[in-house]
């Protein structure tokens, strides 16, 4: 009895038990002719060919045609030869015809004497990894994108305000009111994974910001879900026209009442909002001798969506808004309000 041959028979049981047992990477060993000669169980579960069908096979069939076509596999080889390995990070082909994203090594095979005798290929499945990557990439440049928009209306909520302040103080708190309305239209679009929010929603949070009651603010309307930028416009505008119904308008007495109702209807095919303030029971109005900083941002705000009228009727004022449902929803509508 050879002990070297129970020993030489020993080792490859252990070496395949260790190949098998890799059962997260890919193992392939090709010939000269770059045909398939080994193909473990970690092969198996990633490109779901069984062993038996593919043993022979071209290794160029876990490639994508456009890589064969520009002699991906070869040039992989010839990394391999030269550097004794070529790296590998890119789309392979599953049984099926899917696609997944790879990333490994091929390296040479080589007998005791040194001589060429094929190539070993080890590769993991990393498309989940690529993914969350790409996403997270995708994630920091909307991130990005939001934290400049937030500045630009911070910057221009602080720089009309101290334009229209009578004083420092005026300025200081004008400023802390409007921010603040900000922030809370950011704290709804948060609790939404920044996607949406209704019309009633953003109402109630005024009226509760604000702190008035279902006897002075009346709402009605059907649920509309508006996009982010829809919904940052729409909490300002309200937030300043309930400032200054406070201030100059129905609220400033205590028999005035704001309405605000809102419908939906279809025009050309097309589904159309209508949204209404009313006010009533307040002092006489008169139209203003300059624009303040709420007319600026009703034009400037919701003039984006749509066709804004404003009465400065004695009774009370009265603004309407005729707005396509697509531009209050579509999500690819940039998020500044201003």
């Amino acid at each position: 009895m050879n002990p070297f041959s129970n020993s030489s028979r020993a080792r490859e049981r252990f070496l395949e038990a260790i190949l098998q047992s890799a059962i997260e990477y890919a193992i392939i060993s090709v010939d000269l002719d770059h045909r398939v000669t080994t193909w473990n169980e970690g092969a198996r579960r990633i490109l779901g060919w069984d062993e038996a069908e593919i043993i022979g096979q071209p290794v160029g069939v876990i490639f994508t045609q456009a890589d064969r076509e520009t002699g991906v596999p070869q040039r992989e080889m010839t990394a391999a030869l030269i550097d004794g390995h070529g790296d590998d990070e890119r789309w392979h082909v599953r049984k099926d015809g899917s696609l997944f994203w790879a990333s490994g090594q091929l390296m040479t095979l080589r007998s005791d004497d040194g001589e060429l005798e094929g190539f070993v290929k080890i590769l993991r499945d990393r498309t989940e990894q690529r993914e969350n990557e790409q996403r997270q990439h995708v994630l920091m440049h909307e991130l990005s994108h939001r934290i400049k928009n937030t500045l630009a209306v911070v910057q221009a909520i602080i720089s009309q305000s101290f334009r229209s302040a009578g004083s420092m103080k005026d300025a200081e708190q004008s400023i802390s009111a409007r921010v603040n309305a900000y922030a809370h239209a950011h704290d709804i679009l948060l609790q939404k994974n920044w996607l949406s929010a209704t019309m009633d929603t953003i109402v109630e949070a005024t009226a509760v910001n604000l702190g008035l009651g279902s006897d002075r603010l009346k709402a009605s309307g059907p649920t509309v879900t508006l996009n982010p930028q829809a919904v940052l416009a729409f909490s300002l505008v309200l937030h300043e026209l309930v400032t200054n119904a406070t201030k100059y308008g129905a609220l400033s007495v205590d028999t005035g009442v704001i309405e605000i109702e809102w419908s939906l209807r279809q025009e050309a095919g097309a589904d159309h909002l209508t949204l209404r303030w009313r006010e009533r029971g307040g002092p006489t109005v008169e139209a203003p001798k300059r624009r303040g900083f709420g007319s600026r941002l009703i034009n400037s705000s919701l003039s984006a969506f749509g066709k804004v009228s404003v009465d400065y009727a004695p009774t009370g004022l009265m603004l309407s808004l005729d707005a396509s449902l697509q531009s209050l929803q579509d999500q690819n509508c940039s998020d500044s309000p201003m």
